[in-house]
């Protein structure tokens, strides 16, 4: 199966001059954890409730700050037209749980995560890859720092 047949589409975007009040409040209208930040129709980052929190909240920045401040500019991507096995194994050698979804020019089409493909008839895989996922000493975990 590919991405684009179980992926979510219409897939809301942050931008990088809006403030993270702004963008909290669109998380929570669309009962989502993470976000892709986009400008000028390209993919520039995402931002994670998580984000918000340490890079932000924890340092005492406040509301007005900007998603820019705040946004992984590292972004990690699958493509629609990849088959979903390789996507998972990648998700879990990355240890992520959702991954931004862009068509061959480059452009969001949609997220792919985890639940998805859980409710899409590839649960044993999304076993496998949130194993991999949970393993200890990923990007953000506690026992790295």
């Amino acid at each position: 199966m590919k991405v684009g047949n179980c992926m979510t589409k219409n897939v809301q975007v942050a931008n990088p001059e809006q403030s993270i009040r702004d963008v909290a409040h669109m998380m929570g209208r669309l009962d989502a954890g993470v976000m892709p930040v986009g400008d000028n129709d390209r993919l520039v980052g995402m931002i994670t409730d998580r984000d918000i929190v340490i890079r932000g909240v924890a340092l005492g920045k406040g509301p007005d700050t900007k998603v820019r401040d705040l946004m992984s500019p590292e972004v990690r991507y699958c493509f629609e037209d990849e088959e979903i096995e390789h996507v998972l194994e990648n998700m879990g050698d990355l240890q992520v749980r959702r991954l931004p979804v862009l068509n061959r020019a480059k452009r969001l089409v949609g997220i792919i995560s985890l639940g998805d493909l859980a409710t899409n008839s590839e649960a044993t895989e999304a076993g496998e890859a949130l194993s991999g996922i949970s393993k200890p000493g990923g990007e953000h975990s506690q026992t790295a720092h």
